[in-house]
This record gives structure tokens, C-alpha cells and sequence, in this order.
């Protein structure tokens, strides 16, 4: 009880600073660590293996929160099953200008125009090194300099940066704050970067020791016909899975009041019918053995369990954290395990793909 009244106190205090002065001393508090996950004990039922890796939880920390590796270990000490670091650049950029980060609040949601902000491969790769542990699934997350020549190249090169070190990648062709950066998700310039992003895992192998599982995140913003051919692309190239989705450039699901008109992607609560939508149908076109992460507007034990129906076999959030707190981890796993009690499942996979149909045919 303390404890909880202790971290809702905090969680409102962040509330009064700036949104990205409230991340930074968040992260802080993490590396000193000061935030806890109270009790995120996982249902053994939860657990689950895909590619070489085997996930203690399906629920997993989004990219963006932990833009540099600065405290990969302590999400998972939270209770994750896994984290994403990054995205990150070869380069280090600054990303746009401040403000760039906007709460709303009757919404529950966030607008961010970061930029791909992050300190670049050298200094993450520093960070990585030094992790106290040498467990617990890390995906990596890499993007493109804004203004690199050669954009195809600079995702090779965090292939390559990373590969003895990465759980797995992911290639984010689809944050709206990088200008032309969704256009690679178009599918001529998207074959070529897939072939380019695999081969390269593939020439690294030998150096990772094992074939590093390679996933594409996308854009909830598709249309049915380019998603047709994202999904293709994924199938011919042999990549390892999708992440369903990115943040999104609509604002068709905003009532509150504030900075809802602000140019960048929309996360959290407003998201999650068009990222479920969009889940569904990618699950549908790309049949039921490619692996999907489902992203957006998780925010209790009852969307978690949607997005599985919808398709996903494994989870990701961080907006919803920003308005519940870390407690909100434990609530989730728990409320999951419930479930399958309440159906008699005995893994998630048996509840995947339910209400695929209902959701796929969600007009968005």
C-alpha cells in the first residue's frame, strides 16, 4: 500500500515537469535504482520461445524510451520479458527542436517529434559492453541519420555495428519525424532494403555466432495495399517477424483538449484501435507462422489480451507507463494469466488470432 501511494506521488510529480524533462529523470531514477515493478512474478503459462530466444513474458518495453542502452537491465529488472533500445543512428543527432514531446492527458495519449535523437552506435555500443548482466533479451533498434547520402547503408551499418550483441533488430523505416524515412516502406525501395539489412545479418552470423533474428516495424498509417506489399516483401525476404506498429500521423481518435493538433506521431490510448486494426490484418496476410509484436495503446490486462485475439504473439507499450506507472507491468501479466484461466488456455498461442476477423475487418 506505501509503496503504491509512494509511486503515484512520483508519477504526479513527474506530471508537473516538461514530458521530456519528466523521461530524463525517469531514466536517472532507473539507473539509480529507485523505480520498482512491486510484483511482476510471471505466470509460467506466459512464457514463450520464438527464434533462438526464449521470452520469460510476452510484454516488452517499446522502442524510444531507451533511446541509448542507458538502463536496458533495469526495465528488465521491472519485470519485462524483453526491452528495445534505440532507435539508433550510426551518427549522433540532436533531433528536432524543443518542445517536441506533448502529454494529453484527457487522452491518455502522447504526441512526439523527437527526430531519431540518440547519442549513435559508438557510445550505445560502449553502454552494451558494460551491462553488469549478460541475460535478458535486448533487441536493438536501428534507424537512419537524417541526413544521410545513403539511408540503405546506414541500416547495414547497425547490422553490422551490432550484431554480436543484439537479441535481435529491429529496422524502423516507419517513425513519421525522420522526413521520406516512411517512403522506404514503399515497396521497391523496401525490397532493396530488406535484401540489403538481411545479407548483411547473414555476412555477420559467423561474428554473432547465431543467425540474428531480424523484424520490420511498420506504420499504422498504411493503406490495405501497401500493407499487401510490406507483407510480401517480409514473406520473400525471409525476415524474422513484424512489429505492428509505429506511432501514428492521424489525430482521428483525439476528444480532449490541448496540444492534440502538434506535428508528430500519436502514441498511447488513441492508437490502439487503428494499431489493432492494422495487427489483424498484417496477421491475416501473412499467415500464422511469421511472429508479430503488437504495439500501441496497451494500457491493461483487457487491451493486452485484444492485440493477442488480434494476432500478436508478443507485446510492446511505453506510452501507457507515462499515466499508470511501472505497477501497470504486473497488472498486465497477471490479468493475462486470468485470462487463460477464465478460457482454459494453457498458452497465449492457443487464444492467438480469436478475434482476428473482427478486427481485421475494423474500418480505420
Amino acid at each position: 500500500m506505501r509503496s503504491g501511494w509512494i509511486e503515484g506521488v512520483a508519477l504526479r510529480g513527474l506530471h508537473f515537469l516538461d514530458a521530456e524533462n519528466a523521461h530524463r529523470v525517469t531514466v536517472l531514477a532507473l539507473k539509480a535504482g529507485l523505480i520498482s515493478g512491486g510484483n511482476t512474478s510471471a505466470d509460467p503459462r506466459l512464457t514463450s520461445s520464438f527464434w533462438d530466444l526464449e521470452f520469460p513474458n510476452p510484454l516488452g518495453m517499446a522502442a524510444g524510451f531507451d533511446k541509448n542502452a542507458e538502463v536496458p537491465d533495469a526495465l528488465l529488472n521491472l519485470g519485462f520479458g524483453f526491452t528495445e533500445v534505440g532507435s539508433v543512428t550510426p551518427r549522433p543527432q540532436p533531433g528536432n527542436p524543443r518542445p517536441r514531446v506533448f502529454r494529453l492527458p484527457v487522452d491518455e495519449g502522447v504526441i512526439n517529434r523527437y527526430g531519431f535523437n540518440n547519442d549513435g552506435h559508438t557510445a550505445m555500443r560502449k553502454r552494451l559492453l558494460s551491462r553488469k548482466r549478460n541475460d535478458g533479451i535486448v533487441g536493438i533498434n536501428v534507424g537512419a541519420n537524417k541526413d544521410a547520402s545513403d539511408r540503405i547503408a546506414d541500416y547495414v551499418a547497425g547490422i553490422t555495428e551490432f550484431a554480436d550483441m543484439a537479441s535481435y533488430f529491429t529496422v524502423n523505416i516507419s517513425s513519421p519525424n525522420t522526413p521520406g524515412l516512411r517512403d522506404l516502406q514503399a515497396r521497391s525501395a523496401l525490397a532493396d532494403l530488406l535484401q540489403a539489412v538481411v545479407s548483411a545479418r547473414d555476412l555477420c552470423a559467423d561474428k554473432a555466432e547465431r543467425r540474428v533474428p531480424l523484424l520490420l516495424k511498420i506504420a499504422p498509417d498504411v493503406v490495405d495495399e501497401d500493407l499487401k506489399d510490406i507483407v510480401e516483401e517480409v514473406l520473400e525476404k525471409s525476415l524474422d517477424g513484424l512489429i505492428v506498429s509505429n506511432t501514428t500521423v492521424g489525430r482521428d481518435e483525439l476528444a480532449g483538449t490541448g496540444p492534440h493538433q502538434e506535428t508528430g506521431g500519436l502514441s498511447g490510448r488513441p492508437l490502439f484501435r487503428k494499431s489493432t486494426a492494422v495487427l489483424a490484418r498484417a496477421r491475416k496476410l501473412a499467415g500464422p507462422d511469421l511472429p508479430i509484436v503488437g504495439v500501441g495503446g496497451i494500457d491493461s490486462a483487457e487491451t493486452a489480451w485484444t492485440k493477442i485475439t488480434a494476432g500478436a504473439d508478443l507485446l510492446q507499450l511505453y506510452s501507457s507507463l507515462v499515466f499508470k506507472g511501472p505497477a501497470l507491468i504486473g497488472e498486465i501479466l497477471s490479468g493475462l494469466a486470468d485470462n487463460l484461466d477464465h478460457y482454459g488456455y494453457a498458452s497465449l498461442r492457443e487464444a492467438r488470432d480469436l478475434n482476428v476477423d473482427v478486427w481485421a475487418s475494423e474500418e480505420i
